[in-house]
């Protein structure tokens, strides 16, 4: 098994997903187009695509060229029936990719929130094993409409479109199941400014939430990890 990781920003944590990877003995290539590294032509190489998220939006293009790009690979790797997740960001791109709109600074969402599953969710082969609500975590400001033809997986009553699922195993989720408590102790380290200014006072009460929410979202990450990587 041979993954293309993509990584949009400098602190980036593969978390759950990493584990998951790492218990299928995964081969993992990073590219890293925010830093002028190419991108890949196309799915030949590889047996799955992981967009990483950032803090651009998803139609920056003017200061990150490479986003058109990302998206056409994001519908290449879908039309070679490789199986792809789009993360935040990555959610946004895949949205854009397949005609959906992308609507910037409307919808935001921060810390461990209750995300619900639709029905198609409920029946869908990677999110479908969850509980039919679960705290997942979340930072984001922007949002986007479903592309046609996608199935809609899961709500939340900051954002309506968490998850969405094209094809037989092109996935998005605007919630991050990645982030673990290891990796959400990290961004407190690296942006203590920015996630008290997404919610004044979480520095003070994260320990208490990551002993209770976040030790359910770390078990809820990697089960919906293991289940996207069964899709590989």
């Amino acid at each position: 098994m041979r993954v293309a990781i993509v990584e949009n920003t400098r602190v980036t944590h593969h978390g759950q997903i990493g584990v998951a990877l790492h218990e299928a003995g995964a081969r993992i290539d990073l590219f890293k187009p925010h830093l002028g590294q190419p991108l890949p032509q196309d799915a030949a190489d590889h047996d799955a695509l992981i967009v990483f998220g950032g803090e651009q939006n998803a139609l920056a293009d003017d200061t990150h060229p490479y986003l058109p790009k990302l998206a056409k690979l994001i519908t290449r790797f879908t039309a070679a029936d490789r199986a792809t997740l789009g993360i935040c960001l990555g959610s946004q791109l895949t949205a854009r990719a397949f005609g959906g709109t992308n609507h910037i600074g409307t919808a935001p969402e921060f810390g461990w929130t209750e995300v619900q599953l639709t029905a198609e969710g409920q029946n869908d082969p990677v999110l479908g094993g969850l509980p039919n609500s679960f705290p997942i975590f979340q930072w984001h400001s922007d949002t986007f409409t479903l592309p046609q033809g996608a199935l809609h997986l899961a709500t939340s009553s900051g954002a309506a479109n968490q998850a969405f699922r094209l094809g037989r195993a092109t996935y998005a989720t605007q919630f991050h199941f990645e982030a673990n408590r290891n990796v959400v102790a990290d961004w407190n380290r690296e942006f203590p400014d920015l996630v008290e200014g997404n919610e004044p006072g979480w520095l003070d009460a994260y320990p208490a939430r990551a002993a209770t929410t976040g030790a359910l979202a770390d078990e809820i990450g990697l089960q919906i990890a293991r289940a996207f990587t069964a899709q590989i």
